[in-house]
């Protein structure tokens, strides 16, 4: 039994790397790469899994650590912000499209309670496949993001009393649905009063005591044990796991480790979801594809069309521009997973015939297989559609909606590390007023540097969400000062797939280290053994009343022969100018409003006959004026970009900066 298990995921795991390195080279999406699998693998082709069971069960697994997921990036706090669009954007939206699809069956001859039963099927989207569409997107906190988790949080919560009324279709009058409604009812209150105190109270407590304990597997262990125990806790209350998992993911939202949970939960999560979208591909039987294909044709483009519709004019009932009403509309389009679970049960107690949960289940495998193409092309369909003569109102929507985006840093600093190096960068930074975000695996320090005002995420930068959370992609300069080399050597390589062109900066602890952080993608590595040892030699140099420039000198070429031939990354071929002159540098300084410099062309003020330094560059504004020519007239507010050594170059900041007149006759 055990190799039974063993054997499909395998065969799972052979076809899906197979299928998906395909539709990556034609860049397609995987989520289709997985559903073409399950039907590949599945009982209505080749047959090649043996017990689907265990594949349905991983499956929920997957469904459950993408909730959670969820749930840790949209926090109590955000969900009490749109609790108008779960609420009443929700129910407009079920409701309606619900009432929809229950008159088109009425036409088709459908009974009563068949119809009805179908137009609550129909009503549901995919959250799985929403949201994590979303997710990978970065959309998920954005208007028409917050919009469509609102309205998917609405569906999961009515998949209770849809239950209920199944029962209540298939059983008639020998339901108590009032005293179900009422014990259902003390359960929502009694799991909100739990969600609140676990959110404020009890999880950002236990976590903090757990990572105390700087053990991340042990960290990871607790995360996996919230998720799991939350989702139990509903699925026993007569909920669904998945909104479960949501739950636990919100209770430990507003922990300051919420960050790092996420980013344990990554692999996981990934890893899970894929068999569940395998599963679901599982289930379409291709024959009745083909020998019902164009009323199956007919019904995905009128549940298409129907959900779009409906989604979207809830949207822009909720106060969407006509472009988020597009977005909206299209991004609910699909028919969800859910929706399985009521047309298994409608199949079992009679409420559909076979045929036409065969027709739903191939409508909705159909629907959710096209919806990364169509909420791909949503923005420009919607930018497309925008060109046409609109009302204004209908342009800009009923009302302003309030954004709830976390700001986003630009061109900042982001200081990875907890040693007294990076801390001490870090006062430094704050002292300049240099905006920067430190990473601090350290929930003590990480505390104490929070209460000081500093902006700091806890976690482990090895994990991509740590590092989009300090927004490396925008960053311009990343310092990692974590000791390890295995760990610097990861965090460079994750900081330089998020970000090509940011400058790097590594604390490497031996000298020896250096090719193979440069290998990596370093731009600059500072070995701290070997620097204290030059600076102690340096005031050694001192004491003995050795000339400051030979000094210098002397340094900058110990330093360029024992690690200078690794500053190229690219081409070790190519000394550059500086590294054939060690003792040269280049330095940016800021031309002030009162240098008697303001005013005057570079061939006036004669920098090189004066002090020896080149003028390479003039930064005014957001230009960079390369090799300016003897015409070119300074202004104040210039960033003037000088080539020569420490001493000239300390001169040139004096002759800028202040009110000191250049001795050009020397």
């Amino acid at each position: 039994m055990e190799l039974d298990i063993l054997r499909d995921i395998v065969i799972i795991f052979a076809l899906s790397t197979v299928v998906n390195l395909l539709f990556t080279k034609l860049k397609l999406p995987t989520i289709l790469g997985y559903l073409l699998t399950g039907i590949i693998a599945g009982p209505h082709l080749l047959k090649l899994i043996h017990d689907q069971h265990n594949i349905e069960l991983m499956a929920e697994i997957g469904i459950v650590l993408l909730l959670f997921s969820i749930g840790l990036e949209f926090s109590l706090k955000h969900l009490f912000k749109i609790r108008r669009v779960v609420f009443l954007g929700g129910f407009m939206q079920v409701i309606f499209t619900a009432v929809v699809f229950m008159f088109i069956s009425f036409i088709y001859e459908i009974s009563w309670t068949s119809g009805i039963f179908i137009g609550f099927m129909a009503a549901l989207s995919s959250s799985a496949l929403v949201l994590k569409i979303l997710q990978d997107r970065s959309e998920l906190t954005s208007n028409y993001g917050r919009t469509v988790l609102g309205i998917l949080i609405f569906q999961d919560l009515m998949l209770v009393p849809l239950l209920l009324f199944s029962d209540f279709l298939g059983k008639g009058a020998t339901l108590d649905v009032g005293h179900e409604l009422i014990v259902l009812l003390i359960k929502a209150i009694g799991i909100i009063s739990f969600v609140y105190i676990g959110n404020k109270w009890l999880f950002p407590r236990i976590l903090h005591i757990i990572a105390l304990a700087k053990n991340q597997e042990l960290f990871m262990m607790s995360i996996f044990l919230i998720c799991l125990a939350i989702a139990l806790l509903t699925s026993s209350l007569g909920m669904s796991l998945a909104f479960g998992a949501f739950l636990a993911g919100l209770m430990v939202s507003e922990s300051e480790y919420s960050h790092n949970a996420f980013g344990s939960l990554i692999p996981f999560k990934d890893l899970f979801s894929s068999f569940f979208f395998v599963s679901v591909g599982m289930l379409l039987d291709l024959q009745f594809v083909v020998e019902y294909f164009p009323l199956i044709a007919i019904t995905v483009i009128l549940i298409i069309i129907i959900k779009s519709i409906i989604a979207g004019s809830t949207g822009f009932m909720l106060g969407h521009t006509f472009k988020g009403t597009i977005m909206v509309g299209l991004a609910l389009s699909q028919v969800g997973e859910f929706s399985f679970i009521l047309a298994k049960i409608g199949v079992n107690k009679a409420i559909i015939t076979p045929f036409y949960y065969q027709l739903f289940l191939a409508v909705a495998i159909i629907t959710m297989a096209i919806s990364p193409f169509i909420m791909q092309g949503s923005k420009k369909l919607a930018d497309l559609l925008s060109r046409l003569p609109l009302p204004q109102i209908m342009v800009k929507g009923l009302f302003p909606l309030e954004e709830i985006e976390i700001p986003k840093m630009k061109n900042h600093l982001v200081i990875i590390g907890k040693d007294s190096s990076s801390i001490k960068l870090s006062v430094m930074a704050k002292y300049i007023k240099l905006p920067y975000i430190s990473i601090i695996f350290d929930p003590v320090l990480a505390r104490e540097r929070q209460n000081k005002g500093e902006t700091v995420v806890y976690g482990d930068a090895v994990n991509d969400p740590i590092l989009y959370k300090a927004y490396v992609d925008s960053a311009d300069v990343v310092v990692i000062s974590v000791g390890s080399l295995i760990a610097s050597m990861t965090i460079i390589e994750k900081v330089r797939t998020i970000n090509k062109h940011t400058y790097i900066i590594v604390r490497a602890k031996d000298i020896n280290d250096i090719e193979q952080l440069f290998k990596l993608g370093a731009d600059q590595i500072f070995p701290e053994n070997f620097e204290i040892a030059i600076d102690l030699f340096g005031r050694i140099l001192n004491k003995r009343l050795m000339p400051q420039k030979e000094v210098n000198q002397l340094l900058a070429q110990i330093r360029n022969e024992n690690y200078g031939i690794f500053s190229e990354r690219d081409d070790k071929a190519q000394l550059s100018l500086l590294d054939q002159m060690p003792n040269i540098e280049i330095s940016a300084i800021d031309i002030d409003k009162d240098s008697l410099v303001v005013g005057k062309s570079v061939s006036e003020i004669q920098l090189r006959k004066a002090i020896g330094v080149t003028l390479v560059a003039i930064k005014r504004g957001e230009t960079i004026i390369e090799h300016p020519g003897p015409k070119t007239v300074l202004h104040a507010g210039d960033i003037a970009y000088v080539l020569g050594n420490y001493e000239q170059n300390a001169m040139a900041e004096n002759f800028f900066s202040g009110t000191k007149e250049l001795n050009t006759n020397s």
